[in-house]
């Protein structure tokens, strides 16, 4: 076999979504785009989240305009549940700093915190739901108060992943050691993203609701 031949083969052959042929290729005045397929993933489902969003949004304005709507009542819980993502999120910026400082004790307490934030804003959504219901708000009794289950249905539904999410990176920082610390970091950081994401995706519709 020729040289010209055994180069093409190699060339042929060649892996560049693996980092090992990525580091060959970044020597080179051509970059590898390189990106974990994890961080992939979840852009991937913030993308796709966030268009999802901005169609029900838009609908949700063009429905607005007809006389028929009649707008519903912010109820007090509301500002709680607000108040708790905002508050999960400040601690997710503690877990982000600790991690990038391996003091993952700290971020195995503020871990637990962000959990129970979670729980207490999926139980006050419910209780939300119940007071809405008593107070004679049916989903069928309005557009408006369609849109409003909807819009928390969709946002709690999007958390419950998020805590899906987030017992794989506690499980990967409970039993930490020098091999799954990088593991551990990425697990960390990508979570903390999808959390702030759904902080930043609430701000929009609790606006959306209490000035329309």
């Amino acid at each position: 076999m020729s040289s010209k031949q055994k180069k093409l083969i190699s060339l042929i052959t060649e892996k560049p979504w693996e980092a090992s042929q990525a580091k060959i290729d970044n020597m080179h005045e051509g970059k590898t785009f390189n990106i974990h397929i994890g961080k992939f993933g979840l852009r991937y489902i913030m993308v796709v989240s966030t268009i999802m969003f901005c169609l029900f949004i838009v609908t949700y304005g063009d429905r607005m305009v007809y006389p028929d709507w009649q707008r519903m009542p912010e109820p007090f819980l509301l500002w709680v549940n607000t108040f708790i993502l905002f508050l999960s999120s400040g601690f997710f910026v503690r877990i982000q700093f600790a991690s990038k400082n391996n003091q993952f004790i700290i971020v195995k307490k503020n871990l637990i915190i962000v959990g129970f934030l979670a729980l207490a804003f999926l139980i006050g959504q419910l209780l939300v739901w119940q007071n809405m219901v008593e107070s004679g708000y049916y989903i069928s009794g309005s557009p408006a108060n369609a849109y409003f289950y909807l819009f928390t249905a969709l946002h709690g539904l999007h958390l419950l992943g998020g805590l899906i999410y987030w017992v794989l990176t506690l499980k990967n920082v409970w039993k930490i050691n020098d091999i799954v610390v990088r593991n551990a970091k990425h697990t960390t950081e990508l979570c903390a993203i999808y959390w702030h994401f759904l902080l930043a995706v609430w701000v929009v519709l609790f606006g959306l609701m209490l000035f329309s």
